[in-house]
This record gives C-alpha cells, sequence and structure tokens, in this order.
C-alpha cells in the first residue's frame, strides 16, 4: 500500500467502505455522477425546446446506484442497460457529446441516429445497448454469460433492471438459468420504488426484491443505492464472486427518480413531500458532505469537478446539434430482417 493510500485508510471515523476508495477514485465517480445528472438535465432542456422528440425517462436522483456498481467493472467487461439508462451508459465511459449525438438524431451518434434514448449501445465501450422493453436485458444476460464461460476470457456481465421488471417472467427464468450454470453475470435491480406509476409495495409479496436471490441460490443484496461507496463495495463482492467462477449475485439498489416515469408523465401519483423527502437524500450532495467532513476534498476542489462536468456537458449539446444529419437515402442501412 502506498503512503497516500495508508494515510488515506486510517482517517478518523472513516467507513470502511469510503475509506477503501482512494482519492483518485472518489473524484473519477463523483464527476461521473455529476456528468450524468447534467447530462440528464440538459437532455430535459433540449427536449423542452424541440430538439429531441419521443420520450425520454430521465434517472436524476440514482447516481450513485450507476456509478457504484460499474466502479469495480474493468475495461473488458459488459453491461446491459434498460429505458432508463443514460445514467449507465455515462457510469460505464460513454461519451455526453456522442450520447447527445444519438439523441438528436445526428450521423455521429453511437448508432448513427437510430438508436435514441432508449436503444442507445456503445459495444467496443462494453455497453451492449439499452432495451425499450422491461425486462429485456435479463435473458440477453444469460447469453453473454454463456458465451463467456464458453469463451473462458474471464469477463463479467452486469445487467440493469428496474423493480417492475422483477416481476417479468424473464427475471426469473434469467436468475434460474444463471445461477444453475454459474454464469459469470451481476444482476443489479434499480429499485426506485414505482414501476411507472405503480408502487412496489402493491406489487410484490415480499419486502425486498432481493429476498428472491435466496430461491435461485444465489447472493441477494438490498441496500441504500444512494450511498456510492456502500454499493460499489457490494458490487465488488459481487464481480469478483463471478469473475472466480462462484456464479451470479443480485444487488437491489433502492433509490428514488426525482423525475416523473417519462416525459408524458404528469406525475399525480406522488406526493411533493415524497419527492423532497428523496431530494435530501441526493446521492451526489452526500457523498460530498462525507468527502468533506473527513478531510478528503475541500469545498473548492468538489465545486472545480462540478465544473468541469458541466463545461463538459455544454461542449457536448453545441457539438451535437453542429453534426450532421443522417442522408434520406440511407434510411434502410443497417435495417435487417429475418
Amino acid at each position: 500500500m502506498s503512503a497516500r493510500k495508508a494515510e488515506e485508510a486510517t482517517r478518523p471515523n472513516q467507513r470502511p467502505e469510503l475509506a477503501a476508495l482512494d482519492d483518485e477514485t472518489v473524484a473519477r465517480a463523483l464527476t461521473r455522477m455529476h456528468l450524468i445528472r447534467k447530462f440528464e438535465e440538459a437532455a430535459e432542456a433540449s427536449y423542452m425546446r424541440g430538439l429531441i422528440h419521443g420520450t425520454m425517462h430521465l434517472s436524476i436522483g440514482q447516481e450513485a446506484s450507476a456509478v457504484g456498481t460499474t466502479l469495480p467493472l474493468e475495461a473488458h467487461d459488459y453491461i446491459l442497460s434498460t429505458h432508463r439508462g443514460h445514467g449507465h451508459c455515462i457510469a460505464r465511459g460513454a461519451e455526453p457529446k456522442l450520447m447527445f449525438a444519438e439523441f438528436f438524431g445526428k450521423e455521429t451518434g453511437y448508432c448513427k441516429g437510430r438508436g435514441g434514448s432508449m436503444h442507445i449501445a456503445d459495444v467496443e465501450g462494453g455497453n451492449l445497448g439499452a432495451n425499450g422493453i422491461v425486462g429485456g436485458g435479463l435473458p440477453i444476460a444469460v447469453g453473454v454469460g454463456m458465451s463467456i464461460k464458453a469463451q473462458k476470457n474471464g469477463r463479467v456481465c452486469m445487467v440493469f433492471f428496474g423493480d417492475g421488471a422483477s416481476n417479468e417472467g424473464a427475471f426469473h427464468e434469467a436468475l434460474n438459468m444463471a445461477s444453475i450454470w454459474k454464469l459469470p453475470v451481476v444482476f443489479v435491480c434499480e429499485n426506485n420504488k414505482y414501476g411507472m406509476s405503480m408502487d412496489i409495495g402493491r406489487a410484490m409479496a415480499v419486502a425486498n426484491v432481493a429476498d428472491r436471490a435466496s430461491a435461485y441460490g444465489m447472493p441477494g443484496h438490498s441496500l441504500d443505492g444512494n450511498d456510492l461507496a456502500g454499493v460499489s463495495a457490494v458490487a465488488k463482492e459481487a464481480v469478483a464472486r463471478a469473475r472466480s467462477g462462484g456464479g451470479p449475485s443480485l444487488i437491489e439498489c433502492k433509490t428514488y427518480r426525482w423525475r416523473g416515469h417519462s416525459k408524458s408523465d404528469r406525475n399525480l401519483y406522488r406526493s411533493k413531500e415524497e419527492i423532497e423527502e428523496w431530494r435530501a437524500q441526493d446521492p451526489i450532495r452526500r457523498l460530498e458532505d462525507e468527502l468533506k467532513a473527513h478531510d478528503r476534498f475541500d469545498a473548492a476542489a468538489l465545486m472545480k469537478l462540478e465544473e468541469d462536468a458541466q463545461r463538459e456537458i455544454d461542449s457536448a449539446v453545441e457539438f451535437a446539434r453542429a453534426c450532421p444529419d443522417p442522408d434520406p437515402k440511407d434510411l434502410t442501412r443497417d435495417v435487417y430482417a429475418l
């Protein structure tokens, strides 16, 4: 252990989960959390201005879940995302400017403007794609896990899904098969309390999604999804288990989306008091407050990370707006029929 890491690990009253993350890792994680938040805010503003068409599902408030779970992944590992997947893309290292280009339907986007918000992918970066089908990534993850095991390449596949997806048949089938074959898959449920407008408490007979893991012979972890360090610690354990041949794990991150389900959601099923209660648990500010309390970063350093993230997002929007539209004659390019 370096002298710097030793000093960080011995700071008084610091949680072991936070102490395990050195300053460089924490700065990278916090930067990505800021990028996610500011990306979503800019995407929302662009939608309102008519620059983005269709709809979108924002993950403002869920930044710690996306970043914390992906921190232990290596460059060659894979993720599969959801319809609320912008944060997963950025947490995995996607470039905001290419994401915005995709959202704006530009030729320079990750999928040449064909995928948009809900079907974005960056295969070279290990992101095998978002999915507009609820729970759609779960069976795909099993297939990826089978491929990894057959090739013996030591990779791991992490698949994200929401609490609503845990009531889909694909959830149970995927966990069962992954456990039987000890596949290197980490299942991450982002439980933001609502499946569209349905409170999870009215749709599930057990208290936690993670309680279902025991039925499939795998570890189940239910945790505070707004605690970056805590999420990272559990994810590190699950990724190590998968990579070593121990099989899959189920992680349930209890978090909250500040915005409605989608841009068409009038948000009438939640009280203002509930939303404000969760906003007070802002994962970004919680992490910043803890870092300052332990003299890991001062206010000026934290402000710089946020300002740098804002500049990157502002630049990304301008880049995307200036990019060329696809040529209409290429309408059927990359479109296949079975």
